[in-house]
């Protein structure tokens, strides 16, 4: 078994801004401090925004950060949503299974029942299990401190710099 790409940058995220918290981390800063394209960030950071994981605002003072308390995020809810389109086994795709087996084969259900055990074992284990008290992480995924200038609205919500 191997995770996909955007499994592991999905968590890349989520410990990033978990380790951040009360700051808005940048998809660039996420990249540069994970090695990761910020194209394919792109688009799990839309995936997770959608899911109500994280919350992302766009422009100059943009970034994202968890929507939720770590200790209410489950690795096993955020991996099974990034790899569910993708089946385990050629027998568990609907749409592509050519095995001439799946009548009579009792594989199927024993791997079926090996990959929930799988996202089972994972639902035990939350956001903030990964991230408090983890120095070594906290030191590759902190952010600097920044300073924002404050952004003023106008009367039709568009943002005016002092």
């Amino acid at each position: 078994m191997r995770l996909t790409i955007r499994t592991n940058l999905a968590m890349r995220v989520l410990m990033t801004c978990a380790v951040n918290p009360g700051y808005s981390i940048t998809k660039a800063e996420i990249a540069e401090k994970c090695n990761a394209s910020k194209n394919h960030l792109g688009q799990v950071i839309r995936q997770l925004a959608h899911l109500g994981y994280i919350r992302a605002m766009r422009g100059r003072n943009g970034g994202m950060y968890l929507a939720r308390p770590a200790e209410e995020i489950r690795v096993g809810s955020v991996f099974r949503v990034f790899e569910s389109d993708l089946p385990f086994a050629e027998c568990f795709d609907k749409k592509e299974n050519n095995c001439p087996l799946i009548g009579s084969c009792w594989l199927r259900p024993a791997l079926k029942k090996a990959v929930e055990a799988f996202y089972n074992s994972l639902d035990d284990i939350c956001l903030a299990d990964l991230v408090d008290g983890n120095r070594e992480l906290e030191t590759l995924l902190n952010m600097p401190e920044r300073k924002f200038a404050p952004v003023m609205c106008d009367g039709r919500g568009q943002a005016v710099m002092n």
